[in-house]
């Protein structure tokens, strides 16, 4: 008995899904002869030529016109549509390729099977006027069909600019001449000639350097900027690492250019301070010195004849007049491009030598010392010249 309610059972089940197939069968559309077939699944595109692309135009256009006049379930599925097309912009081999997307048709057919709504009255837009001159009323919403004769317009269009770019690349193909356009380049003359263009100059070197040094920046803190995106740390090295290399550079700029500088700020009007070099005639140094030679010191000569020529220099206004000076300090005063800077360096290395460092002075050094002193007081600064019989001048204005 329950091996026949087991076979009973068995064949109820069996039953239900054979009468369940069946009604899915007969439910399911008859294909019609004159719908377009389906092609394959969308929401994937196709390699196509521009004649393929141009002939899916043409099976899409009449879809959408099957699909206004019947608005059913066969000729409105949005399968028909097929898959979107990769199209070349030319008709060169490796030419670009376009992908053009149906997507916007494919949701106009799905919507395309209801009826279309009553048309709305134009909304007024909350906060604003009354009058519909001033755009205070909303437009209508169109219709399914508008849609439709709308998505005709549109597929008509990718048809003629199908046309176009096809028949641009072939013209393209075979050589032409360049068109000669004599109008318009006198109308370009006529407006280069104006006001507005008349200093109007080509770019010089500078410019164009300046111009690559501008380039040469951006692409140096875009680099920086994609590279703080990786690693931060190192963005930031680099960024900083040049703003510190400028400042240091700007700073070593300003000390050269105030150590020139101070060189020519010596007073105009007044004499030197009671304790400055130049206080003491540079021809009583020079007596000091020859006394001291004469006696034999001739390490009290070198000292008294660098301090003669000092108080020249400095009565002639080569720097401010300034006792607390060290000889160096004199020294790094004047220009480097000053002929006279050689005469001075060796006159202070001589002075220092035997003055400061206790080195033993003979009457050689005495005798090289006063050859300087002299070139440095008359003016000639031929350094080691080695003329016979240099003369240190004895009078003359200061």
């Amino acid at each position: 008995m329950r091996t026949l309610l087991a076979l009973a059972r068995t064949g109820l089940a069996w039953s239900g899904l054979a009468c369940a197939a069946l009604a899915a069968l007969l439910a399911s559309p008859v294909a019609r002869a004159d719908a377009p077939a389906a092609p394959q699944p969308t929401g994937h595109w196709r390699e196509a030529s521009l004649p393929d692309y141009r002939k899916h135009l043409e099976d899409l256009t009449a879809l959408v016109g099957l699909c206004a006049k019947s608005r059913d379930t066969r000729n409105c599925d949005p399968m028909l549509v097929g898959q979107d097309d990769r199209i070349p912009l030319g008709n060169a081999p490796n030419a670009e390729r376009r992908l053009v997307r149906f997507g916007w048709l494919r949701v106009l057919l799905s919507k395309a099977e209801d009826k279309d709504e009553a048309p709305e009255k134009a909304q007024e837009k909350p906060g604003a006027g009354k009058t519909p001159e001033e755009g205070n009323l909303r437009p209508p919403r169109p219709t399914t069909s508008a849609l439709l004769k709308d998505a005709q317009a549109r597929l008509a269009q990718d048809i003629a600019q199908a046309d176009l770019v096809q028949a641009s690349g072939a013209a393209s193909a075979t050589p032409s001449v360049a068109p000669v356009h004599p109008q318009e380049r006198e109308v370009m003359k006529q407006v280069l000639a104006g006001r507005d263009f008349r200093n109007l100059q080509e770019p010089t070197a500078r410019d164009s350097a300046l111009e690559r040094l501008g380039n040469w920046l951006n692409r140096l803190f875009d680099s920086a900027a994609r590279l703080q995106a990786k690693s931060a740390w190192v963005g930031r090295a680099i960024v900083w690492g040049f703003i510190l290399a400028m400042c240091v550079s700007l700073v070593w700029t300003l000390l050269q250019l105030e150590r020139r500088w101070r060189v020519r700020l010596a007073p105009e009007g007044g004499g030197p301070a009671a304790q400055a070099v130049s206080a003491r005639d540079w021809q009583l140094w020079l007596e000091d010195a020859r006394r001291a030679g004469a006696a034999g010191q001739w390490r009290e000569a070198i000292h008294f004849a660098y301090w003669a020529s000092i108080s020249r220099l400095e009565s002639r206004r080569l720097w401010p007049a300034d006792r607390a000076r060290t000889p160096r300090e004199y020294l790094a005063l004047v220009a480097p491009e000053d002929p006279r800077k050689a005469g001075l360096a060796a006159l202070t290395g001589s002075f220092e030598r035997t003055w400061y460092g206790g080195r033993t002075a003979g009457e050689s050094d005495y005798r090289k010392a006063e050859e300087l002193a002299a070139k440095l007081i008359s003016g000639n600064t031929a350094v080691g010249s080695g003329l016979p019989g240099a003369r240190i001048p004895t009078g003359g204005a200061r």
